[in-house]
């Protein structure tokens, strides 16, 4: 999409003078993409790392998921209302969606202590990430927009928020 790959580069001019360590990507291609300008312009190969893949919609896989929003079906305001991805039949359970997003996060915090890194990852996965590092409802950060920048800080005895859903860099296709 035009916009998204604009977004990826408002991305990459944002962060392209910040020191990082390493970029994290799922085993989906839009996050391979969105990364790819960042990536090139500072010379970093994107590591993939499939525990932080988004959750599994199961029977809404395959853009179904869109398809069962416009039309106001009734498990879609079941997943809000439970603040659960797995109403979906055929949906990954919340536990395991839980145990596998935090063993990603865990796996990047372990290989980098003391670094900075991005990770580039879907809306579901930001979510619940940040639900558990924050305590919050679950789907409390449900909403992050497409290449926002979400900040946390890993310290050997906490995980905490520093900034959520930051999309200053992405003005000029919001004014536009």
């Amino acid at each position: 999409d035009p916009v998204g790959e604009q977004q990826a580069v408002l991305l990459a001019d944002r962060l392209q003078s910040e020191r990082v360590d390493a970029i994290y990507v799922t085993t989906l291609q839009r996050t391979h993409q969105t990364a790819a300008p960042l990536a090139e312009r500072i010379g970093i190969a994107p590591v993939e790392e499939p525990d932080l893949r988004e959750v599994f919609l199961g029977d809404w896989e395959g853009g179904e998921f869109r398809v069962r929003a416009a039309a106001g079906d009734p498990i879609f305001a079941q997943i809000f209302t439970q603040e659960r991805w797995d109403v979906i039949p055929n949906g990954e359970a919340q536990d395991t969606f839980d145990e596998r997003t935090w063993r990603g996060l865990q796996r990047i915090i372990d290989a980098h202590r003391g670094g900075r890194v991005m990770a580039v990852a879907h809306g579901g996965v930001i979510g619940q990430l940040l639900h558990r590092i924050t305590g919050s409802r679950r789907f409390a950060f449900s909403g992050a927009d497409n290449a926002s920048i979400s900040e946390i800080v890993a310290a050997p005895d906490r995980i905490v928020l520093r900034t959520y859903n930051d999309v200053s860099h992405l003005l000029p296709l919001l004014s536009g």
